[in-house]
């Protein structure tokens, strides 16, 4: 039987068109397009204030869009809701670098779930947060914590539990794994992928980790200064298979890119 969590949950992919954001006279996002199919794992990659980023704040409605558009690939019309609409926010949740910085220091883990339910005036809010914590591997016992009595990764995994309990078809994940100690990122990067395959959700990822991109995302783009350089398969980024000069520099920056490493990493079908 679904849980509450997972009930009736569509399948629905994501398409940016045109995409542009101006921060006063600063362009961070020139022009970017980019589509996902539903189910699939798309990976953002480039160096620090490529864009990147600020390309899932545009799509979740927090930068300031210039121009562009942002839709919903889904089987039905339904599922064509509007950016910034609350069925919009409802189906496309992010998931945020620090754990501890997007969760609110005084509300309890109970609290910090129950108010997205709240907003979207979403009942039975005791059997929805009993479901969300245990879909992240978090016990009850845990229920009335506060963010600074947890550790990073259970606070990442509370986090991912309060954009879970909405029942999104789309995650946004800006580095969610960076502000993590070496030894939970791969329990963290085991949850995410076992939710997605679990629950037919499609990722958008932004990382500096290749090898977490490689392992994770089924095509990634490449930004520099607010625009796309390049796409490809996450298969050519590992075997080297790269158009520009650029990409390859960003292979050799990143601290330990090697296929072995990429390879090294727990399966994808691992326990969390």
């Amino acid at each position: 039987m679904n849980s509450p969590v997972t009930k009736g949950r569509a399948r629905t992919g994501i398409e940016v068109q045109h995409l542009r954001v101006v921060y006063d006279d600063f362009v961070a996002v020139a022009d970017i397009s980019l589509r996902v199919q539903a189910g699939e794992s798309f990976g953002i990659v480039g160096e620090s204030g490529s864009g990147k980023s600020t390309v899932l704040r545009a799509i979740c409605g927090l930068a300031p869009v210039q121009s562009g558009t942002v839709g919903l690939i889904g089987p039905t019309q339904e599922a064509q809701a509007l950016p910034g609409s609350k069925s919009f926010r409802r189906r496309v949740q992010m998931v945020f670098q620090d754990p501890y910085g997007s969760l609110h220091p005084r509300q309890t883990v109970d609290r910090i779930l129950a108010e997205p339910l709240a907003i979207h005036d979403i009942g039975d809010a005791e059997t929805r947060i009993e479901a969300a914590l245990s879909e992240v591997g978090l016990g009850s016992e845990l229920r009335f914590r506060y963010p600074h009595q947890l550790s990073g990764g259970q606070r990442q995994r509370v986090a991912i539990a309060r954009a879970l309990i909405l029942e999104p078809q789309i995650l946004l994940l800006d580095e969610p794994t960076s502000a993590l100690d070496a030894s939970v990122q791969a329990e963290v990067l085991n949850l995410l992928e076992d939710l997605r395959a679990r629950q037919g959700l499609t990722f958008i990822m932004v990382s500096h980790d290749l090898a977490v991109v490689t392992h994770m995302c089924d095509q990634l783009m490449v930004m520099q200064r607010g625009q796309t350089l390049e796409l490809l398969a996450a298969a050519d980024l590992s075997a080297s298979r790269v158009k520009h000069d650029y990409t390859r520099k960003l292979m050799d920056a990143s601290d330990g890119f090697r296929r072995e490493r990429v390879e090294a990493l727990p399966s994808r079908t691992a326990a969390a």
